[in-house]
């Protein structure tokens, strides 16, 4: 048998080969981001990174599993992006959040990240070319829509949906003191409070004080100032704030899941796997609405999500906003919307439906 030191040896070798190969990788990414510059090429093509993770999952044969390869490959990539052109993403902070961790996700460790303090925020820092990219929720299953975003997406026209992200969503109980007894408050915001009331009752703490928070960072922090609290919160909130974890994943449904949008002023390209967004503001008389899905069935266009919201400036009128499988510029597209009036596209983007990315936060 082996000693721990002689494995320990091979595994620096090993090392040494994989440094020597993604400095190799990097001169590659190196030219191609010359040539896209020298071209005017995008460089975030999320279509070529599914294309690469594709292919290494089916010539995997280690002990490596799908989630794995898929980890390393994404922050593999974002190193590589940033070495073409260093990236600023905006997100709706604070640090520490939900929408933190997915947009880390995509963008990983080496781009400069901006935490604002609204959504509307995020869309007006796109809108002034203060960063490249921004996330934001769009919808939760539990929760349904986040109005704003809709509202947003209608409002600042010259950005677009460049792509999605699902992530599940985890709440954690963490807190200074082990001795449940001894919690006098629990910190948290009131959605995620809510969302985890069956594992108070069952631990007795349901009766413990709420102090509702900003958000599930700032109950992480609070929690880290204040020795006879605890917070629920999200795992990257109790890393940041050094706030022991007690338990994890309290929330009543586990299948707890977040969609949020990539925002840009980019074009995809037409590619495989490609969902459509709009937002319909069809006649107010009956059938306007069915007229203009009539155009999709005669199409054979899938429609995945369908939301209506209010127009505020106009009294009790609605917009429809709808997702489609589909690229803005595909010809069934073009005639399934050819004579539609009052559509306002709001981005075509590889669908992240069946490539959703778990998130313990």
């Amino acid at each position: 048998m082996q000693s721990l030191d002689e494995i320990r040896i091979k595994i620096d070798a090993v090392d040494d080969k994989i440094l020597a190969l993604l400095n190799e990788r990097m001169t590659y990414v190196q030219k191609v981001g010359e040539i896209k510059k020298n071209s005017g090429g995008t460089i975030y093509r999320p279509e070529r990174e599914r294309a690469i993770i594709n292919r290494l999952k089916k010539l995997n044969q280690g002990l490596l599993d799908q989630n794995a390869i898929e980890a390393i490959y994404q922050e593999i990539f974002a190193v590589s992006r940033n070495l073409e052109m260093p990236q600023s993403i905006a997100y709706f902070g604070p640090e520490g959040t939900y929408t933190h961790q997915a947009a880390r996700s995509r963008f990983g460790a080496m781009s400069r990240y901006i935490a604002l303090a609204t959504i509307e925020d995020v869309f007006k820092e796109l809108s002034n070319k203060e960063a490249k990219y921004g996330v934001v929720p769009i919808e939760n299953n539990t929760e349904g829509a986040v109005g704003i975003t809709l509202d947003c997406l209608a409002k600042y026209t010259e950005l677009k949906i460049f792509g999605e992200i699902y992530m599940d969503i985890h709440h954690s109980f963490v807190g200074m003191n082990e001795n449940l007894k001894e919690i006098k408050r629990i910190y948290s915001h009131p959605q995620g409070y809510n969302q985890c009331r069956k594992f108070l009752e069952s631990h007795d703490l349901n009766q413990v004080e709420f102090v509702p928070s900003k958000s599930t960072a700032n109950a992480a922090y609070l929690a880290s100032k204040d020795k006879e609290s605890a917070a629920i919160c999200s795992k990257i909130a109790a890393k940041l704030y050094n706030v022991p974890i007690l338990f994890n994943k309290i929330e009543d449904n586990l299948a707890n899941r977040t969609r949020f949008l990539i925002l840009s002023d980019i074009k995809n390209p037409q590619m495989p796997n490609c969902k459509t967004s709009i937002l319909a503001r069809t006649a107010h008389k009956p059938g306007g609405l069915s007229a203009l899905l009539e155009q999709f069935k005669k199409e054979n266009i899938n429609l995945t999500k369908l939301e209506s919201r209010p127009i505020k400036a106009k009294g009790f009128m609605h917009s429809f906003y709808i997702d489609f499988e589909g690229h803005i510029d595909d010809e069934n597209v073009k005639r399934a919307l050819k004579d539609a009036e009052g559509v306002m596209w709001l981005g075509s983007y590889l669908s992240a439906e069946e490539n959703s990315l778990g998130g313990d936060l």
